[in-house]
């Protein structure tokens, strides 16, 4: 076994990393008068007013269901385009497939701010400001890229024999695809949705940009929004800040078993 010593530093990192949610989700159970007493202090009579009131008083669940709305519409449709179009390349023979590939891949590196201005351009001349199919298009457009790559990786580790027999079966490549490739595609599958959730759910910058009304703002768009109109009431802030991290916890800690496997598909075959 390894010296215990050698975690030390794995455990500060740790710490390092959960400071701030602990102190975002210990704050959100003070009330306005002890954060202004002392900043860091445990909460000495917790309660839940700062989550009733995000809820009740605060459009937070508005705001929760138009990143839900958002977040499953981009990574639907962007794991559709990435499943049928990985396919093609890691499966088919066809002329201007490596070139495809690496123009897919190269966009993965390059910054959704450099298209912002073009894009805003382009949206209002089209009167897409604003709307939820519009900004859809646009996160979707940002993931395929490492939806295509991580699928490709993984569907050229799938033995040919399967589709071998499959084609002497009579299955053509939809069905091969449907029928073969997707089940055996799961861990991929759930992690490349878990990674995309996560972005989009968690993104501000287009959000903020492409979606202006209250009425439209998605969750952390709100949030930062609503803490430059009550920058003063931080408890508040935090608690709406816990609602926005719950959803996707929750989707992590569903799908932790695939996360890894999923994330390491392909690297060794």
């Amino acid at each position: 076994m390894r010296p215990s010593w050698t975690h030390v530093p794995l455990s500060l990192i740790a710490v390092a990393a959960l400071a701030p949610s602990v102190f975002m989700v210990v704050t959100s159970f003070r009330n306005l008068e002890d954060y202004a007493a002392d900043k860091v202090a445990w909460p000495e009579s917790p309660g839940l007013s700062n989550y009733v009131s995000a809820l009740v008083e605060h459009p937070f669940v508005k705001w929760g269901f138009n990143s839900l709305l958002l977040t499953a519409g981009s990574v639907l449709l962007s794991t559709i385009v990435a499943v049928l179009a990985a396919y093609a390349l890691a499966r088919m023979r066809f002329a201007g497939r490596s070139v495809i590939l690496g123009v897919s891949t190269s966009l993965m590196v390059v910054p959704p701010v450099t298209m912002i201005v073009p894009l805003f351009v382009l949206y209002t001349q089209l009167g897409l400001i604003n709307t939820f199919g519009g900004t859809i298009l646009i996160y979707a457009g940002l993931i395929t890229p490492f939806g295509v790559f991580l699928l490709t990786t993984f569907f050229r580790t799938l033995p040919d024999e399967l589709f071998e027999a499959a084609r002497l079966d009579g299955a053509g490549s939809f069905r091969i695809l449907t029928n073969v490739v997707l089940p055996l595609s799961l861990p991929a599958l759930l992690s490349l949705i878990v990674v995309n959730a996560l972005y989009v759910w968690n993104d501000l910058l287009i959000a903020i940009i492409f979606l202006q009304d209250d009425s439209r703002r998605t969750l952390m768009a709100g949030i930062s929004v609503f803490q430059g109109r009550y920058n003063n009431n931080v408890p508040l802030t935090m608690a709406g800040l816990t609602l926005a991290s719950v959803p996707m916890l929750i989707l992590y800690v569903a799908f932790q078993r695939y996360f890894i496997r999923g994330l390491m598909a392909g690297a060794v075959k």
